[in-house]
């Protein structure tokens, strides 16, 4: 608990790193806007921006609250007595279905959809990509995560290695890398993979709304929103929305911010 924060900022600027480097060695697709050093900066300025509300807003992290329901023997993992490795096992497969079920309200409640769009808006596809999300999204998002913890009892170990284990699969998924098929084929059947995280950033909307998962794959498969593949190929497959095609409305932070409040292209 006293060297959380320092081992998730490791793990995070560490594998962003690595995807940065590994989407210049070896792209999957090649166009300016995925190059531009202009949208990335946006997409990381973002990631800023939420990370200094959520610190204002929030007095406490996730971790934080599954402390607290440990110390008050609160929440089912507390009441149940389990092996550790159990509750942490368990807490760690609840708290990835909700981040999955989470995903799919966000696309069919119109509300929450309006929210998600700056998500999907980037008309590129890149690691930056992950940290794309609108700061009401993230508060929200953040309230669901506190509210399932203290309803299961998290332990403060499994949140610790669940928010890891999240960021560094979904900045993997996001990113612009090119996989050969039979590691692609391999770490699918538990892993989400560029591949087919990809399609869900596809323009068609039977695409959009498939390939939720951020971490595993299973609960597409279990959910019936799996699509293998997209109907056009990965390298050239148009990604974004049909509604946001203005670069100034979809690259520059005051274009980002503003999408949730913009009517004409509701």
């Amino acid at each position: 608990m006293t060297n959380e924060m320092t081992i998730r900022l490791s793990f995070f600027f560490s594998i962003l790193f690595v995807m940065l480097v590994w989407e210049v060695i070896c792209p999957c697709r090649a166009n300016n806007l995925t190059s531009s050093l202009a949208r990335k900066f946006n997409n990381i300025l973002v990631v800023v921006i939420n990370s200094l509300v959520v610190r204002v807003l929030f007095p406490t992290s996730a971790v934080g609250v599954a402390l607290w329901c440990s110390v008050n023997n609160i929440g089912v993992l507390n009441i149940v007595k389990m092996p550790e490795w159990l509750s942490i096992f368990i807490a760690f497969v609840i708290l990835d279905l909700f981040i999955y079920l989470q995903h799919v309200l966000f696309h069919y409640l119109p509300i929450l959809w309006k929210i998600h769009r700056v998500h999907h808006a980037d008309q590129a596809y890149d690691v930056t990509t992950w940290l794309r999300f609108h700061t009401i999204e993230i508060i929200l998002s953040m309230l669901i995560k506190f509210a399932v913890i203290v309803f299961i009892g998290a332990p403060v170990l499994a949140v610790i290695i669940f928010e890891i284990v999240l960021n560094a699969t979904a900045m993997f998924n996001h990113g612009n890398i090119k996989l050969p098929k039979i590691a692609d084929k391999i770490l699918r059947l538990i892993f989400v993979t560029p591949d087919m995280h990809r399609v869900h950033h596809s323009v068609l909307p039977n695409e959009t709304n498939s390939n939720f998962g951020f971490n595993v794959s299973i609960w597409d498969r279990v959910f019936g929103t799996y699509i293998n593949q997209p109907i056009g190929d990965h390298e050239t497959m148009k990604i974004g929305l049909n509604e946001f095609k203005d670069v100034s409305e979809t690259q520059t932070l005051f274009g980002i911010l503003k999408i949730p409040f913009d009517r004409n292209n509701d």
